[in-house]
């Protein structure tokens, strides 16, 4: 069992997918910013493509996504997507190279099968794909057969299951109702369609989830046996996410019972055989996640931890964010909109934040604590760095030797409150967060 600090697990931080987050996000960064970007990323280059819609939304669902129940307004907002991988592929040099296509949203088979393929086609129209790694996040409750030979078709290699929990009371309790065999003849089909890295999302701290039925959902995961884990815990933020005020808040688990399943989730994927990959993230020792966080290549971006270490994300679709060293810019976050601008012919960046070498330099940081749990720190911290970290130093939480701060064993839990030492914008945000556990 861990340590257990509640005090300092009390404050929510950010999962820090990106640094600075979203929520230092403003106007002050636009279209004509992105463009410049653009005619500048050249080498290699990562392609995310959101698709904001589900068949069924789940009650605890934080992503930018609605009902796919409206053909017209599919169709529009595919066109829309269509226009601007055209857009942005004017822009980009001839020196660009896409190593890597990712799809998300949302549910990417909320479409048919067919616009997943013609999107693919824009997108080798329109950029300089290189034999590109293709991902895709899915949902169990709406894969059919043709979309499986869809993936099969394009040469799609990694995915990603939403599975979150195998207990039906839980499922009923988030409004996601997928019982277990539909999950095995997911799995199935998938393996059955060269997929050679299949990812399962699992969650903790649910209302009504105790630590036996976790126990439960990781042992038929292990039996199921993909070759990566995300074990994440539920962020109940109904102020910001307004559909989750159909969860009944009276049963989520407190934190220390938090603490305990992330505990125990750690402990169980790792004596099935899995790497634990930074806090949340588990491998086959074989996959490529685990080799590249064995080999010091493990990267964190909108995706989480990976193996991409392209210096240059495009983001795709409304909401989506892009990232270039020194610029972070979000697209247009409203759908109707962001299918206006496109109409115009208007790329559809509307919020972002400059990095300046400041930023750069604590984001590399942060980075590197969560992936690899050191960093060099270049230099002592300054005096309001040295003071958060004064706390989590003194229980032996973290450590310094010379200019290197190492998160030790006791404190993988505590990353993330690590990582906020370095972030002077959570001092200033009004934004809640997620739970630090």
């Amino acid at each position: 069992m861990w340590p257990y600090y509640p005090d300092l697990l009390a404050t929510p931080v950010p999962r820090y997918t990106s640094f600075p987050t979203a929520a230092e996000f403003g106007p002050g960064v636009g279209a004509d910013d992105f463009a410049r970007a653009l005619e500048g990323a050249d080498g290699d280059i990562s392609v995310y493509v959101h698709i904001p819609f589900c068949e069924a939304i789940c009650w605890y669902c934080g992503c930018n996504t609605g009902k796919a129940n409206r053909g017209e307004r599919l169709a529009s907002y595919l066109e829309a997507l269509h226009r601007e991988i055209a857009l942005v592929g004017e822009r980009l040099p001839a020196t660009a190279r896409v190593r890597r296509v990712a799809f998300g949203g949302g549910s990417p088979n909320a479409i048919r099968p067919t616009d997943f393929v013609r999107l693919l086609l824009g997108l080798t129209q329109s950029l300089p794909l290189a034999d590109p790694v293709i991902s895709v996040e899915l949902d169990p409750r709406t894969l059919d057969k043709p979309w499986v030979d869809a993936l099969a078709g394009v040469g799609v290699s990694r995915a990603s299951l939403g599975v979150q929990t195998f207990d039906p009371a839980l499922q009923a309790a988030i409004g996601r109702e997928q019982p277990a065999a539909l999950i095995e003849r997911c799995t199935d089909w998938l393996r059955g369609a060269g997929i050679a890295s299949l990812n399962f999302d699992l969650m903790y701290g649910l209302p009504g989830q105790d630590e036996p039925a976790l126990l439960d959902t990781l042992a038929r995961t292990v039996a199921l046996a993909p070759e990566r884990v995300a074990l994440f815990g539920y962020a109940h933020v109904p102020h910001l996410i307004p559909r989750q005020r159909r969860i009944d808040a009276t049963g989520l688990p407190g934190t220390f019972a938090r603490f305990r399943m992330a505990a125990l989730g750690q402990a169980e994927l790792v004596r099935a055989g899995y790497a634990g990959i930074g806090f949340d993230h588990f491998a086959r020792p074989d996959d490529p996640l685990a080799l590249a966080a064995r080999e010091g290549r493990l990267h964190r971006n909108f995706q989480g931890f990976t193996d991409d270490a392209a210096p240059v994300l495009i983001g795709f679709g409304a909401s989506a964010i892009s990232s270039f060293p020194e610029l972070l810019v979000q697209n247009e976050k409203n759908g109707g909109r962001y299918r206006m601008m496109l109409s115009q012919d208007r790329l559809p960046a509307m919020l972002g934040v400059r990095r300046g070498a400041e930023d750069r330099r604590r984001g590399a940081i942060v980075e590197s604590l969560l992936c690899h749990g050191a960093a060099d720190l270049g230099g002592a911290p300054d005096a309001e760095t040295a003071a958060r970290l004064e706390p989590l130093l003194e229980r032996g939480l973290a450590r310094i030797a010379g200019t290197r701060l190492v998160v030790t064993e006791l404190g993988l839990p505590y990353s993330r409150v690590i990582a906020a030492a370095f972030d002077p914008y959570r001092q200033q945000s009004a934004r809640r967060f997620s739970s630090a556990v």
